[in-house]
């Protein structure tokens, strides 16, 4: 009988028994989407370094167009045209105004733009101003993007496209990350073939593999594949220390329940420290947690649903626990389409599809044994039922993680 941990309690666990590696190696800014970060950026300079018009029209003090309208427009000489990527060396004294085109350079002593469609050009060095202007008004000043000393990036983001900008726009060519987290993957069971083999009597292709290091691929991690391990306890042990010596983390997913050949919880044990063995959670109860130093060692269902499930709600939190990621999930709310049932006592995980319905987002369940991983292919995402519930009427409001 598994004594099993709550998942609430399992997440705490993590971050109490597995520290940020506090690794970093730096890549070209060409080189940087989608690594973590790994320590605050802070601008060194000015973005932009001068004050710029954010629409074509012309550079005036507003105090000049007070008043002003259509029928009595402000007329102002003008001073010049400035040029985009020139300084505003240009004098526009009191009654002056100078043309600046978007994102041209501010000459000192003006301070607001007015849009060239309120205004005229009367042909004889005078424009007619047809709008008053207001102090500030389709500028950007000096260091409004970023200033020395500001904060851009904070440590443990995963740097998006926008990032990758903004990096750009203060010169960081180079750019401290995290390094790749090498996660040894491991799958046990004497029924087990490769996947480009024919299974012959009760022999399955291995799934778990190959979809794990697509997941830990999709997170960033470089996965190590160690093969597939028969139900020999010795060889296992083996693999899973070569594998505990040469990466950050080791997944084994086969072998974790309670029966005679399943090994891996007293390999674990035996290589490290035990944490916990079992979750109150449907499918994925027999998931083991031990660790070797900061090496996290997990103990997978070999159900392939059970393995992809816990490897997304506690294996990545895990992984991103050792890269002092942030985490962040944006669920989506629907209704659900029919009822489902729950065990009471245990948080129960189903896969679902989204379709519109009545003008509203409908979560569809998708009824699979835990088996059975190719009725989840077509899956959008999945929804949590709580372990204190016994399931979810039709039409109940459910939050869908993305897949």
């Amino acid at each position: 009988m598994l004594e099993v941990k709550t998942p609430e309690e399992v997440l705490r666990l993590i971050e109490k028994e597995f520290i940020p590696c506090g690794l970093s190696e730096t890549v070209l800014l060409s080189e940087a989407l989608g690594r973590v970060l790994a320590e605050d950026i802070k601008a060194d300079e000015f973005v932009p370094d001068f004050d710029r018009s954010t629409v074509d029209g012309y550079a005036l003090r507003a105090k000049d167009t007070f008043g002003c309208s259509d029928a009595i427009p402000a007329v102002l000489s003008l001073a010049g045209e400035i040029r985009m990527g020139e300084a505003a060396e240009i004098n526009v004294p009191r009654d002056f105004c100078a043309y600046v085109p978007t994102g041209g350079a501010i000459p000192e002593g003006c301070d607001c733009v007015v849009m060239v469609e309120y205004t005229e050009d009367y042909g004889d060095g005078t424009i007619g101003i047809l709008k008053p202007g207001a102090p500030g008004m389709n500028m950007i000043f000096r260091g409004d993007d970023v200033f020395p000393g500001k904060t851009v990036l904070k440590s443990g983001r995963v740097l998006s496209p926008q990032d990758i900008g903004a990096l750009a726009a203060i010169g960081r060519i180079l750019v401290p990350v995290r390094p790749h987290l090498r996660v040894g993957v491991i799958s046990t069971g004497d029924e087990l073939v490769s996947t480009d083999s024919t299974p012959g009597p009760g022999q399955v292709r291995d799934v778990n593999s190959p979809m794990l290091e697509a997941l830990l691929k999709d997170f960033g991690a470089e996965p190590v594949n160690f093969g597939i391990v028969t139900d020999d306890e010795k060889l296992l042990k083996e693999k899973t220390a070569a594998a505990a010596e040469n990466c950050d983390a080791v997944i084994i997913s086969g072998g974790s329940s309670a029966g005679v050949k399943d090994a891996a919880c007293r390999i674990i044990d035996e290589l490290g420290e035990l944490l916990f063995h079992g979750i109150a959670i449907k499918p994925g109860k027999p998931t083991i947690l031990g660790k070797t130093g900061n090496k996290p060692l997990i103990g997978l269902p070999g159900h392939p649903v059970a393995a992809l499930f816990v490897a997304k709600l506690f294996v990545l939190p895990l992984l991103a626990q050792l890269e002092g990621r942030k985490m962040r999930s944006w669920p989506v709310r629907a209704e659900l389409a029919e009822s489902l049932n729950a065990n009471h006592g245990r948080m129960q995980v189903n896969a679902c599809c989204l379709e519109e319905g009545d003008g509203k987002l409908k979560a569809v369940p998708v009824r699979s044994k835990s088996g059975l991983i190719t009725q989840l292919a077509g899956a959008d995402g999945y929804l949590v039922i709580g372990r204190d519930l016994e399931g979810l009427p039709k039409d109940a409001e459910v939050e869908v993680y993305w897949h």
